[in-house]
């Protein structure tokens, strides 16, 4: 059988955890912070949790990851 290939976008945006579980970074964290607060960008800066929604599709994309 042929290997799966990694999707590399997934690759570079996706990191898996201690315990198993996905992280992603949040969105809109990149231009027009001005008018965004000091706490939301604090929280935009953090990582999250991939929702479990995407979760599958995700780690179809990250095989050996």
């Amino acid at each position: 059988m042929p290997k799966i290939k990694t999707h590399r976008g997934a690759a570079k945006r996706f990191k898996k955890t201690g315990t198993g579980k996905l992280q992603r970074h949040h969105a809109f964290k990149s231009h027009i912070l001005t008018k965004k607060g000091p706490g939301r960008k604090a929280a935009l800066a953090a990582e999250t949790e991939v929702s479990k929604a995407n979760e599958k599709t995700v780690r179809k994309m990250l095989p050996y990851l």
